[in-house]
């Protein structure tokens, strides 16, 4: 056997080992209100589409909303760039347009290659939005309660360490810990996912990353299937709501923001078809 049939086999086997794997990598989160909190119109097309499209599909019975930081107003197309998120989300699962929500907030939350946001304003904008209780449960030591059960954000390091998308991670981290409370021992009534960043090869390997992707899966303790430690969402290649869906979130409702290297990213990212979340353990402050 030559060199051309190995790769002649490997380019039929590894296709069809992804598509069999990826029809086993189901939710298991079901039934459950859940928030993609993100930095910029697109990063849910972006980073987040095989998440937003596995949570959001009808038989799992959640509902997803999406809450974004900023407009993405860096070059001045703010406007056009909520309404491209609102057809993207749509696109992705979302019941509603309604389930979009964008704020326009250019003092603290500008659109910054190097500008971090304050993690402070961002836990009280989380807290107002999503527990908007907590202060007077606090006080009269009543269990907390919060009108989402998940959020979803990046993790530590952003996945493109975009300063604002590390900020998202601090912020919501602190919104945990802040649920968190120490007197009572009640848990928070929000668990925190982030979205695995991995190293440059990983990144730009396409769907070729589900191999390292479930063998570093192995370690999480998924015993509890209400609090899973690890999730993994993987795209199918061909069919509704797959790839192409992801894509076409990109291409057609993110119409503003498709220059010609956006095309090598949705081409060779592995975020276009492979989510890995991990659940976020935060100590009470």
């Amino acid at each position: 056997m030559n060199v051309l049939h190995i790769f002649a086999g490997l380019a039929v086997v590894v296709p069809g080992l992804y598509m069999f794997t990826a029809t086993q990598a189901q939710s298991a989160i079901k039934n459950k209100r859940i928030c993609l909190l993100i930095a910029h119109p697109d990063d849910e097309a972006m980073f987040f589409s095989p998440t937003v499209l596995a949570l959001t599909k009808p038989e799992n019975g959640n509902h997803v909303k999406i809450l974004c930081l900023s407009t993405g107003d860096a070059d001045g197309l703010g406007d056009v760039r909520k309404q491209e998120l609102v057809k993207s989300g749509l696109a992705l699962g979302l019941q509603s347009e309604d389930d979009v929500f964008v704020v326009d907030n250019l003092t603290d939350f500008p659109d910054s290659m190097t500008r971090m946001w304050d993690k402070n304003l961002i836990a009280r904008l989380l807290g107002s939005t999503f527990a908007p209780k907590f202060g007077h449960e606090r006080k009269n030591n009543i269990k907390p309660t919060a009108n989402i059960d998940i959020l979803v954000t990046f993790d530590s390091n952003g996945v493109s360490s975009h300063p604002n998308h590390i900020s998202l991670y601090l912020g919501a981290r602190s919104f945990i810990q802040a649920l968190t409370t120490t007197e009572s021992e009640w848990p928070s009534p929000v668990d925190l996912y982030t979205l695995t960043s991995v190293g440059i090869v990983r990144k730009y390997s396409a769907f070729m990353d589900f191999i390292p992707t479930l063998l570093s899966s192995l370690g999480f303790n998924n015993q509890d299937k209400e609090r899973p430690e690890g999730l993994v969402f993987m795209n199918q290649l061909v069919g509704r709501g797959a790839y192409g869906t992801a894509w076409s979130a990109m291409t057609q409702a993110h119409r503003s923001q498709m220059v010609w290297f956006r095309y090598g990213w949705i081409t060779l990212s592995r975020y276009m078809t492979i989510n890995d979340l991990r659940l976020e353990k935060v100590q009470a402050q």
